[in-house]
Formats: structure tokens, C-alpha cells, sequence
């Protein structure tokens, strides 16, 4: 038996819209949530066009021409933006009669090539419960058919087998949501035998650990320990009416252990390091939950989810960023402060469902607009834009005035971890702690 997914109404005119508009195919993404009993389509967002398909609306003539790694690229943003509880989970074509025959096979080797990408760069583990299949949604411009598949991501070598594809009206208008804050203080050392200094292989580490203890965590929901297995809703009484007003919202409270019990030994390790990384600051996280008698172990999971990826997202858009500006840092003996970007929400209309943004340093309202534009396809307006974090600052410790050449090289590149302000994205907070002395010692445990 095939999977069944529930769409909001408004993503099939959005499809129609777009069968209008471009010839002969258009591709994009579709975004909602697996449940084990049925998954969810709230929203579809066209693959944004290069700049030499800006002119017009058209694509190349053949599907052998899709760019793939524009399309997985477009995903990966995609998935940041999202808050706790949605994914990327599957593709759509709308593609003329001609080319409509070799369109599964585009939409499968799309599918493979987007997960890949978003597993490669995930912190957390799956769960055994974890839905594996993905849709792959073909649409014939002309006719308007509808041909749902979905594919095994686990699988490789699977088949794909048929899935139905229901519209539902004002179908996430109501989700249950999740909010909590996590305060963030993570000592990263870097050590001096790191090949060319390596900052990100060495950040991704310590943010494996801090993963760990997030997963870890006793979680509060309404200030009360639930068990896993029982309804969300359990107690709650429930409110009538399908507006955005009715939404129900739970507070939660994250409690990180301080040991793992004294089956868990932890043994001390003494490294040599010539500086470390702090990641520190105030973390706003948001999951959404579907209302259909949802798990509280659903939830749980959507807004670990979503507290390790907001952090690790932000990591790794930096460094994207430090690609760009390399070689732009200048020595500095002053403690330098920086304002640090604040995640903000944005609501969609007929939706209870908020996407998820950063905003940077004194950027405009209207540059988070046009983001929106290009990687969800959706107007936003400057009013529904909410911020959603406080103002942080990072400092940047006083470099010694006698290092040496070699040590300064090095402290240049991690110098280059506070290049926050220009991007798509930035840490929390990053403060780089230099040491005066050639070598000092980070005691750490695994």
C-alpha cells in the first residue's frame, strides 16, 4: 500500500500557476511533514531560474539539461529556512506532453541527489521511525494530470511505487506549535596539530558533542515531563475553530544533563591548541506538529531538530561566507565587538506554520523580502516579519603583540570565524580566545 499525502489546496493552484507561466518544464521543491500514518504538503516553491533564465520564463528543451546541482543547492537553503518539524520531502515537474515520458527518471535522480546532500550535512541521527520515502510529483501542463511516486531514499535500487495526492483545504491552519529558548556556551578547542588549522572540521566536532547532549535532554512541555508514547494533546482541551488565532502553542523547557550516570566514564584529555572557539548566546527554536493525534515524542523530536540545526546551519553558512571575504582580515590588538544576527519568522497566508530567516547586522527588511522571493517564491511583508531573538555581541580577545609570523597566520584564519555581518548566515555567537604563549593546554572530556 502506497503512501497518502495531504495538500493544502493552495499548493495546487500554485502548480497551475506555474503550468501557465513556464514551457516546457519547470521544476521545485515540496515541503511539509512525515507522520507514520500520513504526510503533509503545505507548501511547493519553484527551483529559483540562473541569471541567464531571468530574461524569460522559459527552460532548456530537454530534461537530460536539468542542472542537479542547482536544484540540490536550492534545497539545502530551503532546509534552513525551515523551522523544527518540516523538510524538504520530495520534488515536482510540470512538464509539456513530450517530455512527460522521461520525467520520472529526472525526478528520481533529483530526489537520490537532494538527500544526500541534506543527510551529508545533519548532526542528528534518524530514527528507526523515521519515514525513508519521498515524493516525486509529475505534472502535465496540458492535461493538468497528476502522477504521484514516491522512492525509498534508504534504497537505492528500489522501485518507485504509486502514492495518492489529496487536496485538503486550510489544511495547516491549525498545527500545534512548540517554542523554547536554549542558552548555548560551547568551548571548542583547536588544536595546534589540526592541519592547516582546520576551524570547520574542528567546529563541526564540538557541535557533534553539544548534538549529543541536546538528544540527551529532558524536555518540559507546559513545565510537565510527558511520556513519549502518549498523545500530545492529552489533557489539553481542545479548541474550536480552524484560525490562525486557535493555534495551540506549548512552552518547553530543555533541560541539559550535567553527567550521563555512572555507567558513562568520561576520561580526561590533555591536547596542545593554540586557540579556541566559544559558540555562546541565546537560541530561539520552533517546531510545528500536524494536529491529527500527534505523539509527544514527535514533537520532542521536530524541535530537537530544529535546536541542532539552527545552530549547526549558522556554522556552516559562516563558513561559506569566509570563503567569499577570505584574506579581508587585518590585524587588530583591540577587543573588537560585533552585533550578532537574530533569527526571525515569517507567516504564509492561511497557515499557523511560521518560516524561518537570520537577519544581519543592518540589514534591510527588504533584502530579507527578496530572499524569500527567490527560495520559497513567496511575498513577504515588511510588517509580518517578526524577530524573533535578542541583540548578542561577540568579542574578539586582543592578540598578543609578540607572536610570532607562524602563530599569527594561524590566528588570522581564526580571526576570520567573526566575519559576521555580510551574509546569509552567521553563528550565534563566535569569540576566538588567543593565547599569548606559543602552545597552551584545553582540557576537555570526550
Amino acid at each position: 500500500m502506497g503512501r497518502t499525502y495531504f495538500v493544502e489546496e493552495t499548493v495546487g493552484q500554485y502548480l497551475s500557476d506555474l503550468s501557465v507561466k513556464f514551457k516546457p518544464y519547470v521544476t521545485g521543491l515540496l515541503i511539509g511533514q512525515c507522520s507514520p500514518q500520513r504526510d503533509y504538503v503545505i507548501r511547493a516553491a519553484r527551483t529559483p531560474p540562473k541569471e541567464e533564465q531571468k530574461e524569460g520564463n522559459t527552460s532548456p528543451s530537454k530534461l537530460d539539461s536539468i542542472d542537479e546541482e542547482w536544484i540540490t543547492a536550492h534545497a539545502s537553503q530551503v532546509s534552513r529556512m525551515l523551522p523544527g518539524g518540516l523538510l524538504v520531502l520530495g520534488v515536482f515537474i510540470i512538464v509539456t506532453p513530450e517530455l512527460s515520458k522521461d520525467s520520472q527518471n529526472a525526478l528520481r535522480r533529483l530526489i537520490f541527489s537532494i538527500e544526500k546532500s541534506l543527510t551529508k550535512r545533519r548532526l542528528w541521527k534518524p530514527a528507526d521511525e523515521d519515514i525513508s520515502d519521498r515524493a516525486a510529483l509529475q505534472v502535465c501542463s496540458a492535461t493538468k494530470k497528476i502522477v504521484c511516486r514516491t522512492y525509498d531514499v534508504q534504497d537505492p535500487k528500489g522501485s518507485a511505487k504509486p502514492a495518492d495526492w489529496k487536496y485538503q483545504s486550510a489544511l495547516s491552519a491549525s498545527w500545534l506549535s512548540l517554542g523554547c529558548t536554549v542558552n548555548v556556551n560551547i568551548h571548542i578547542p583547536l588544536l595546534a596539530t589540526s592541519p592547516n588549522h582546520d576551524l570547520e572540521k574542528n567546529t563541526k566536532n564540538g557541535l557533534n558533542r553539544w548534538s549529543k547532549q541536546i538528544e540527551d535532554s529532558i524536555f518540559l512541555i507546559n513545565g510537565q515531563v510527558k511520556d513519549n508514547d502518549t498523545e500530545l494533546l492529552e489533557g489539553q482541551k481542545k479548541l474550536r475553530g480552524n484560525t490562525h488565532s486557535s493555534t495551540q502553542i506549548f512552552d518547553v523547557k530543555v533541560l541539559t544533563q550535567l553527567s550521563q550516570g555512572s555507567s558513562h566514564r568520561s576520561t580526561a584529555t590533555v591536547q596542545v591548541c593554540s586557540g579556541s572557539i566559544n559558540l555562546k548566546g541565546a537560541v530561539k527554536c520552533r517546531a510545528y506538529v500536524h494536529n491529527n493525534k500527534p505523539k509527544v515524542k514527535e514533537a520532542i523530536q521536530a524541535l530537537k531538530r530544529d535546536i541542532i540545526n539552527t545552530l549547526s546551519d549558522r556554522c556552516e553558512i559562516l563558513f561559506e561566507d569566509l570563503i567569499i571575504n577570505e584574506g579581508r582580515c587585518k590585524k587588530n590588538f583591540e577587543t573588537v565587538y560585533h552585533v550578532l544576527p537574530q533569527r526571525l519568522f515569517v507567516p504564509f497566508a492561511g497557515s499557523s506554520v511560521m518560516l524561518s530567516d537570520y537577519k544581519f547586522g543592518d540589514e534591510a527588511a527588504g533584502e530579507i523580502q527578496e530572499r524569500f522571493v527567490e527560495m520559497l517564491d513567496q511575498f513577504v511583508q515588511a510588517e509580518d516579519i517578526y524577530i524573533a531573538e535578542e541583540v548578542n555581541t561577540v568579542g574578539i580577545c586582543p592578540v598578543s603583540e609578540n607572536v610570532d609570523d607562524t602563530q599569527q597566520k594561524q590566528l588570522t584564519e581564526a580571526t576570520l570565524l567573526l566575519k559576521l555581518q555580510q551574509n546569509m548566515g552567521v553563528v550565534i555567537a563566535v569569540a576566538v580566545a588567543v593565547f599569548a604563549s606559543i602552545f597552551s593546554f584545553n582540557y576537555f572530556s570526550d
